[in-house]
């Protein structure tokens, strides 16, 4: 996994484990060419690059569902162990947390739903556990991928805009489904229509501004986490690529700074989340 020189070390680390489809006829790194179409690991970025839309980035998948399922796990040990009295230990932690997003959602949504509560604590915990992942040394997962015959391995799913675009969708989807059910098509309509200038002569003008800030919702979330814990990244790379002693100078204070950035990454996309549902529910 030795890089020959810092750049390309860092372009190492910054690339997905990638699995895709090459066409008949490409030339691969190694001088070999594809005799027919086939799914296959790319074996350097540029044939991560050429494999199109259609890649999948396994390790982002990999992680993200080995996130989910450490959450699923962890709240269900505990609600099957929970005790009565003061909690502690674990318990305490979990019921830390409940609290701390009922808070959110209690002070932020303004409907009725009981399915924001469980779904702000499965954002926020979610995308917490994939951040702290970037708290392990950047490079003891990828060496031990690499032992095992992989050439490139990224460990956080937010780290990889195709992991935070995944999530921020699937809220975009939530915001328009309880528009139209809570608004109706034509409550939903006459809104994005009649905002912020209500007069008619203004629709035209009011559905730019509108249909532009309702795009504008899954990209600024997406954007927004992928954009801190990527630089976050990169500066961990660039550590890495110096002295031994200047690591450890640098490393510790850089990584207690992420101690604070990762759970307010987490809170910042949650929130923004209950208030962009809340605005969903709010039929005027």
């Amino acid at each position: 996994m030795a890089a020959d020189t810092p750049v390309e070390y860092i372009k190492h680390h910054l690339t997905n484990l990638t699995y895709g489809k090459l066409p008949e006829g490409y030339e691969r790194a190694d001088g070999s060419v594809v005799q027919e179409a086939t799914w296959t690991f790319a074996r350097t970025g540029q044939e991560a690059a050429d494999m199109g839309f259609m890649a999948l980035h396994v390790d982002t998948l990999g992680w993200s569902i080995a996130m989910g399922i450490l959450f699923l796990g962890l709240f269900r040990f505990v609600a099957s162990r929970v005790t009565d009295g003061a909690p502690s230990g674990l318990q305490n932690l979990v019921e830390m947390t409940f609290e701390f997003v009922q808070g959110i959602v209690r002070d932020v949504f303004h409907g009725k739903n009981p399915l924001i509560a469980p779904l702000a604590l499965t954002i926020f915990v979610w995308i917490l556990l994939m951040n702290i992942l970037k708290l392990i040394p950047i490079d003891y997962i990828p060496s031990i991928a690499h032992a095992m015959g992989l050439e490139y391995f990224k460990i956080v799913p937010t780290t990889d805009p195709n992991g935070t675009f995944g999530i921020s969708i699937g809220v975009f989807l939530l915001i328009l489904f309880y528009s139209f059910k809570v608004k109706g098509v034509g409550g939903f309509t006459k809104e994005l229509a009649f905002n912020p200038f209500n007069h008619w002569i203004m629709v035209p003008f009011n559905l730019l501004l509108e249909i532009l800030a309702l795009i504008i919702k899954p990209i600024s979330l997406a954007l927004r986490l992928f954009g801190n814990m990527y630089a976050g990244e990169v500066v961990f790379i660039l550590i890495a690529l110096l002295p031994l002693w200047v690591q450890w100078t640098l490393n510790v204070p850089w990584a207690i700074f992420h101690i604070l950035v990762i759970p307010l990454q987490a809170f910042i996309f949650t929130v923004l989340t209950v208030v962009y549902l809340s605005a969903a529910h709010e039929d005027h």
